[in-house]
């Protein structure tokens, strides 16, 4: 567009500065303290942290949910029979073990939905 090759590049420069401006980017230089050093580490956490927590808590009802559909005496002949399985399965009946979460879980779905 322009004579002078340069220009060609400086002006591509700045437009491509002013797209990254319109989207939010910024720049910071090398040694200093821009947007990106402030509260990065509690939200690093929390990226992780969220979904694990989401993971427990689904496991959880799952799991007493279960436990109420099916009873807990029939839900511990499962979890015994798993236990004296092959391959993966002592691993499930370590897991699908009645704890005090499952249990309280249960507990509550009876109280709310009487059998």
């Amino acid at each position: 567009m322009w004579v002078d090759p340069n220009l060609n590049d400086f002006y591509s420069r700045v437009s491509r500065i002013e797209k990254a401006h319109a989207k939010g980017y910024g720049f910071e230089a090398p040694g200093t303290l821009g947007r990106s050093a402030l509260g990065n580490r509690k939200a690093r956490s929390w990226k992780f942290l969220k979904p694990l927590a989401i993971i427990l808590l689904m496991g959880a009802g799952l799991k007493g949910m279960i436990h109420y559909y099916i009873g807990a005496e029939t839900y511990q002949l499962r979890v015994d029979a798993l236990a004296v399985g092959q391959g993966f399965d002592p691993v499930g009946s370590w897991l699908m073990q009645a704890d005090p979460v499952t249990v309280w879980i249960s507990g509550q779905l009876q109280a709310a939905l009487p059998r």
